[in-house]
């Protein structure tokens, strides 16, 4: 005999939430793999191995993948000071972390297009420093991933790496969030209780603070990672419209502007099956960690 729920509508609940997400998920993913098998497959494969497309994809996922990782120590620091310390403006600071929540994406963008400017406040001062030119290390290490050459790294905007700045403001809260209420949960006993046992602060943090945020931590990357992949509005102001500096979205609005929505859909497909294909392997290991954690 089956045990009764103390709630009960479980079927009505499975059957409503099954009806919501093939609505909204399933068939708007359904038709963009039925849009683009319109090509067939040699177009299909010539869509999305093009060189341009190619480097877009580069791009994208490459910046996404290191703004995400930067955020993991920016977000590890900023939500430490949040949780362990009281300080004149906290409340401030905690509401500032939201704001890339709030504000619209296309306002983020000019901003940091204005700030990152080669005469903008940092932009012009990052140009004027001229660290970058007689560095034949640098310029290899561009010339490998940037068509451009090195003089790409001598300015923000409308370059690489203005890409990673604006996807690290728009996917740091992520971080953050998802650190913060973990850090306020631990007991700070458990720490001074490792100090008593003779270990430093290292072995405390990498045995004992470590161990119980990382899951919160991947679940944060993951997040943040997500975001930056699909980011549109405060990248395409300032990643520029040259080859290596276009980001993977602009080339879909590119196509949906030529009114070719078969080649568009082609390039969104591989976006969301190689996106769908990371974000399953982060979170088998945040499950892992979890698990692991828990025992």
């Amino acid at each position: 005999m089956a045990a009764k729920r103390v709630i009960p509508g479980f079927g009505l609940s499975l059957g409503y939430t099954s009806l919501y997400l093939s609505i909204v998920v399933i068939l708007p993913l359904s038709a963009l793999f039925l849009k683009s098998a319109t090509l067939g497959w040699h177009k299909f494969w010539e869509v999305v191995s093009s060189p341009e497309v190619m480097e877009a994809y580069r791009l994208s996922f490459g910046a996404s993948l290191i703004a995400a990782f930067f955020n993991v120590f920016l977000g590890l620091l900023i939500a430490w000071v949040l949780a362990r310390y009281t300080f004149f403006g906290k409340k401030f600071v905690d509401a500032v972390i939201d704001l890339p929540f709030a504000l619209p994406t296309a306002v983020a963008g000019i901003a940091l297009t204005a700030l990152y400017a080669q005469n903008g406040w940092l932009g012009s001062l990052w140009a004027r420093t001229g660290l970058w030119y007689p560095w034949p290390v640098w310029s290899g290490f561009a010339e490998s991933w940037w068509p451009l050459g090195y003089e790409q790294v001598s300015r923000i905007a409308l370059a690489p790496l203005g890409v990673v700045i604006a996807l690290m403001f728009v996917g740091l809260p992520f971080l953050v969030r998802t650190i913060q209420p973990v850090l306020e949960d631990m007991s700070k006993e458990v720490e001074e209780a490792a100090a008593s046992l003779g270990a430093n602060r290292w072995q405390t943090f990498r045995r004992v603070i470590l161990p119980a945020v990382l899951p919160a931590i991947i679940t944060g990357f993951a997040l943040a990672f997500a975001r930056a992949l699909g980011e549109y509005g405060s990248v395409i102001f300032i990643s520029g419209n040259l080859p290596g500096t276009r980001i993977a979205p602009k080339l879909i609005i590119d196509k949906l502007e030529q009114y070719d929505y078969a080649g568009a859909t082609a390039i969104a497909v591989v976006l969301l099956v190689v996106s769908f294909g990371i974000l399953l392997v982060i979170n088998v290991a945040q499950r892992l960690t979890s698990v692991k954690a828990g025992e």
